[in-house]
């Protein structure tokens, strides 16, 4: 976990990704403009690992009330998407059930100031315990979803689902942001993976400010 929150902090924000190499992209973007602690939780790969992690870090103290991005990289399910396209769910899905995000549309609006030139995708994404290929891609496709990852939901299910700081259950605001690496005209096993995962990893470095900007707005003064 990062620094402990201090007395009269602003709620910190913890970023939860799977891999070494998205926790090493999230960590050497840009950190200036930070609004308060900033955490970034690798978990390891999969909902349960998902789960375990998101749930011990959520539990100590200082970062019972944090907000919660769940991030790195995707599978886009989409025809015409490619490698470095952004993914703004505006809810997960997963056997941890529905969630729906917070502030999607301030999100979008923030990515496409701090990466410039990149497609960003809003809607649906879908949660699955294993890489998704060929037809099962296009049966999830027909539900609406427009990428796929492998602890997104249940990070966030996981965020929704715990206590939050006074005991009940948690309202803390959520939000997932991917980086499609795999597409239907681009899967991992074909030539070229090597130059769409650079391509993606620099995009993930460059989202920092647009996550910093979604977590100042929430501590906004709501009128």
């Amino acid at each position: 976990m990062g620094r402990e929150p201090g007395p009269g902090a602003p709620p910190p924000l913890l970023i939860a990704c799977a891999l070494g190499i998205e926790q090493l992209a999230l960590r050497t973007g840009d950190r200036a403009g930070a609004p308060g602690p900033v955490t970034v939780l690798r978990t390891g790969m999969g909902p349960d690992k998902a789960r375990r992690a998101v749930s011990r870090a959520l539990g100590e103290h200082g970062w019972r009330d944090a907000a919660v991005i769940a991030s790195g990289f995707c599978a886009g399910l989409a025809p015409g998407m490619h490698p470095g396209d952004l993914i703004v769910a505006d809810e997960t899905r997963g056997p941890d059930g529905t969630i729906s995000c917070t502030g999607t549309e301030l999100l979008v609006k923030a990515l496409v100031r701090a990466v410039p030139g990149r497609a960003v995708h809003t809607g649906p994404l879908t949660g699955s315990d294993h890489v998704v290929r060929g037809p099962e891609r296009a049966a999830l496709r027909a539900t609406g979803a427009i990428a796929v990852d492998m602890e997104s939901a249940a990070t966030l299910g996981t965020a929704r689902g715990g206590p939050g700081p006074d005991g009940e259950p948690a309202a803390r605001p959520v939000a997932a942001v991917r980086v499609v690496v795999d597409a239907p005209e681009h899967e991992l096993v074909r030539i070229g993976t090597v130059r769409g995962g650079i391509s993606a990893f620099r995009v993930l470095r460059a989202v920092l400010p647009a996550f910093f900007e979604w977590h100042r707005s929430l501590l906004l003064p709501r009128r």
